[in-house]
Order: C-alpha cells, then sequence, then structure tokens
C-alpha cells in the first residue's frame, strides 16, 4: 500500500496532542494538597478558639486569594508562557466585564436607594 500526504486547503488538522499545556498527576496532587490545606485554614480560623474577631475576615480574604491562584495555575493551567497568553488574555477580559457589571450594579442601587429613600 502507498501512503499519501496529501493536504486539503482548511483541513490540514494536527491530530497529535501536545501535552505541554496539561498539567502531570504530581502538579494535580500538589495543587490537591495546597488546596486542602487552604481550605482547613479557613475552617480553623472559625473554629479554633483564641484567634482574635478582627483576623478571621482578613485571613479567610487572604487564605481566598491564595486558593484562587492555587486553582489557576495547577488546574486551569493559567500562567504567562506564550502558550496560555491567550487564555491568561481571556480571563483577565472576563475579570474586567465581571467588575463593570457588579460595581455598576452598585452604583445603580446605591443611587436608587438614595433617591427612593431621602430620609434614611
Amino acid at each position: 500500500m502507498s501512503h499519501h500526504t496529501t493536504s486539503i486547503a482548511g483541513h490540514g488538522h494536527d491530530h497529535d496532542h501536545d501535552h505541554a499545556n496539561h498539567g502531570s498527576v504530581k502538579s494535580y496532587i500538589v495543587g490537591f494538597i495546597l488546596s486542602l490545606i487552604l481550605t482547613l485554614g479557613s475552617f480553623g480560623l472559625l473554629m479554633v478558639e483564641g484567634v482574635p474577631r478582627q483576623w478571621i475576615v482578613p485571613g479567610i480574604m487572604i487564605l481566598c486569594v491564595a486558593q484562587l491562584f492555587v486553582q489557576l495555575v495547577f488546574f486551569l493551567h493559567m500562567g504567562t508562557s506564550k502558550s496560555q497568553r491567550d487564555n491568561l488574555q481571556s480571563f483577565i477580559f472576563a475579570l474586567f466585564v465581571i467588575a463593570i457589571i457588579v460595581l455598576g450594579s452598585l452604583w445603580v442601587l446605591h443611587n436608587m436607594n438614595a433617591n427612593m429613600m431621602p430620609g434614611m
């Protein structure tokens, strides 16, 4: 049999999957362990007696942001490499749109409250 290597325009799909963008089992395990530690840390801030009340909310917020970065890096594979720039730009744009929607909604609700309830 002969092997033909003809290419039809627009149909030159490369079916060799590039596994460089996917994490290894080791990175998933590290991400899972870090996520578990951060989750237990948040839970511990609330459940352990003796933690000052003024430290609880800021501590949970810090652990929340750390958890976000762990999820983005280890599970969603967000990075600054050239192969991940499109994903990173899309993520940043999505955050920008979400910020506009949330802040715009808060602004409208505040103004409606101020205009509808002037005595309060």
